[in-house]
């Protein structure tokens, strides 16, 4: 199933940012460092190219992701023009206060109280943008929770005398061309449930770890991995824990969904460890194979 998910306000929002990014020094993209490419958001890329900003790439909840996957993401964004990586966690006061001093080099004519530096906070829906702004600020301005798209509205405020902080609502873009990026933003919540099937996204997360982090996996659950496939990851799990349905006429069924929100929950709270979704290379081997796709599905038409 190809996920999809951009809610009404999505749009206005788009083009809210679009306005304020004319009188904005530099962008603070704020990617999810456990999926930082499928995180990233082209719609915010093409209108920041098209203003010409510089970009602050922050790469949080990095204490969530693979150190080594970090490292080689933080290097693949440091080659780009006008970009400058970090990998950090914004509910860390210490390394949210990184954030404006990482901006100032990257707009050096704007270091005064006449021209002050000016940053607007982009990224999709639930990556962190909020808690980096309420951290920068030392107090609540921002709505935070743990579903996308809370924040609806864009807020301007004074980080110092020389200093000024947007926060704009989560974007995503109207179509994801890659299914493996809609699973991956599901797996990291950055996408509502109701444009999701719980199950297809455990499933698609459960060979991710199964082929990389398999020791993660035994260690969690305790159970024998061999031979199995993400669906019966997520069914070993059903048995394991007893999750079975209580429906009439289902009763003694395995619950499915139930074994898969455990596997999505456990993974999204950093119970199975610091795990990363993709790579720079895993990236590239993706996009390959959809490439691949395209090229026969245009041949059959």
């Amino acid at each position: 199933m190809a996920i999809q998910w951009f809610p009404g306000h999505m749009n206005s929002a788009r083009n809210k940012a679009a306005e304020t990014m004319e009188f904005t020094d530099v962008i603070i993209e704020v990617l999810d460092a456990r999926a930082p490419e499928a995180s990233c958001n082209p719609m915010i890329q093409e209108l920041r190219l098209h203003r010409q900003r510089p970009c602050l790439k922050v790469l949080n909840k990095a204490d969530l992701a693979d150190p080594v996957a970090t490292q080689a993401w933080l290097s693949f964004y440091n080659r780009q023009a006008g970009v400058k990586a970090v990998a950090l966690s914004c509910k860390n006061a210490g390394d949210a206060a990184r954030v404006p001093n990482l901006c100032q080099p990257l707009a050096p004519h704007r270091d005064d109280s006449h021209k002050p530096l000016r940053m607007m906070i982009m990224g999709i829906p639930n990556v962190g943008k909020s808690t980096l702004m309420n951290t920068l600020l030392k107090r609540r301005v921002a709505n935070v929770g743990d579903e996308p798209a809370v924040t609806k509205s864009q807020q301007r405020h004074n980080l110092n005398d020389h200093m000024t902080l947007t926060d704009s609502p989560g974007l995503l873009w109207p179509k994801i061309e890659n299914p493996g990026d809609g699973l991956m933003l599901a797996a990291i919540h950055a996408i509502g449930r109701n444009a999701t099937i719980d199950e297809e996204v455990a499933a698609f997360l459960g060979d991710i770890l199964l082929a990389r982090y398999p020791a993660q996996l035994a260690a969690r659950y305790k159970i024998s991995l061999g031979g199995l496939d993400g669906i019966g990851l997520v069914e070993a799990i059903a048995k394991k824990r007893g999750c079975l349905l209580k429906s009439k006429g289902r009763q003694g069924e395995l619950d499915m969904e139930k074994a898969a929100m455990i596997l999505l929950t456990d993974y999204r709270g950093g119970a199975l460890g610091r795990i990363s979704l993709e790579t720079p290379e895993t990236r590239a081997e993706m996009l390959k194979q959809t490439i691949a796709a395209q090229g026969d599905d245009a041949g059959l038409v």
